[in-house]
């Protein structure tokens, strides 16, 4: 059987299907990267998405498709015992975002899904660059770039420069996201040859509902106020940090930590976790020992490196706690209602009907060892699967 050309389908409904099944593959694939410990864990999420997203692209050929599933599904990474995790969520829009307009500019053909691979996947690099400018700031970037050049003088090799550590980051995301692309279209097309059986689905009722990213902790209160106050102090504590000169810059800053941490203390828990703080620790030690001093020569251990080692850590304190203040204030039943008044209806509905299937989502997706083993399997089951939870969701609609 093969999938069915039904262009009558909802398209928040065939969004709901991509979304609930990419944030299945993310939190499968997400949890293995997460438990081994292993470097680039963003990059290798956005290039199985990539792979995903140009799969079902080859199933579901429909405008705006792409980023209706991105939105879902940084919605449903979003939920967490927390605050909404604002990283995760642009990363997975601006994939969406990226495929979606090289389809657009290029259209549906080899070379479009080509350079929406590309793009895809390079987009978790200047992701994280425009991330690491924006919680550490430029000096972050600069110390990395002394390591860099460290080593290479110890092969005895010239140092380079930031625009040839760039191009050579971009050549092998470039790389990465042609493997991506190639992988997408032609797992796409073999699940379309595959077809799907209409064998039942093992549906089991989640517990989290379109209001589950909207709910609020006891204890915690929210206001639009606060919103505005948030989105109005983070611009400016950066203004000083950035511009301003001796420590008492750092008034403003410590003021709003201390506030915030009073009235967000029960979702600031990530501040409470050792690993946390084990990161700034090194990013300050790697700052004293990398620093160059005004000879441009690297010295161990100088205390401006050390300075700007914890100038960098207060940054990141102030930037992730004002993130997780905005990510509460956004959770305002208001901020929900004004959304429903703009047609959001669809766009909620959506979102419950990919929670209520994602557990048996995860349940009848191959493992992350399984993934490792069998990949092209593995990536294939994803797309097979789509057609028959469309049916699952109409069928749902039709109930209701």
């Amino acid at each position: 059987m093969t999938f069915k050309k039904n262009q009558k389908n909802d398209i928040w409904l065939k969004a709901a299907v991509v979304g609930g099944l990419w944030a299945s593959v993310e939190i499968i694939v997400g949890s293995f990267l997460h438990n081994a410990r292993l470097p680039m864990a963003g990059s290798t999420l956005a290039f199985f998405g990539t792979i995903l997203l140009l799969g079902y692209y080859q199933v579901w050929p429909e405008k705006g498709l792409i980023i209706r599933a991105g939105l879902i599904t940084a919605i449903m990474k979003s939920v967490s015992p927390s605050a909404i995790i604002l990283g995760p969520m642009i990363g997975i829009m601006l994939e969406a975002i990226m495929i979606e307009l090289a389809l657009l500019l290029v259209g549906r053909n080899f070379v479009g899904y080509l350079l929406a691979g590309i793009l895809s996947v390079s987009s978790a690099l200047f992701y994280k660059i425009l991330s690491m400018l924006i919680f550490y700031g430029y000096d972050l970037l600069q110390v990395y770039l002394n390591i860099i050049n460290f080593g290479l003088k110890q092969l005895r090799i010239d140092e380079a420069q930031p625009v040839e550590v760039l191009v050579v980051l971009l050549c092998f995301y470039i790389v990465m996201g042609t493997i991506a692309a190639v992988l997408g279209y032609f797992a796409g097309r073999k699940a379309m040859s595959l077809g799907t059986d209409s064998g039942n689905l093992d549906i089991k009722k989640n517990n989290k509902s379109v209001d589950d990213f909207f709910k609020i902790e006891k204890g915690q209160h929210t206001s639009i106020l606060m919103l505005f106050v948030h989105i109005v102090a983070i611009p400016t504590g950066l203004f000083l940090i950035n511009v301003s000169i001796g420590w008492y810059r750092f008034l403003f800053v410590f003021v709003y930590l201390l506030i915030v941490g009073i009235k967000y203390r029960y979702a600031l828990r990530r501040l409470r976790k050792p690993v946390f703080w084990i990161q700034l620790i090194i990013i300050v030690v790697l700052s004293a020992l990398f620093w160059k001093n005004e000879n441009d020569e690297i010295v161990f251990f100088q205390l401006a490196g050390f300075y700007a080692g914890l100038e960098i850590m207060i940054r990141a304190l102030f930037v992730i706690v004002g993130f997780t203040a905005i990510s509460i204030e956004l959770r305002n039943h208001k901020v929900k209602a004004f959304l429903m008044r703009v047609g959001m209806g669809k766009f909620y509905q959506s979102i419950e009907l990919a929670f209520s299937a994602l557990p048996s989502m995860i349940s009848l997706l191959p493992s992350s060892k399984l993934i490792i083993k069998q990949p092209i399997k593995s990536l294939l089951l994803p797309l097979v699967m789509a057609d028959r939870w469309l049916h699952h969701f109409e069928d749902i609609e039709k109930d209701e």
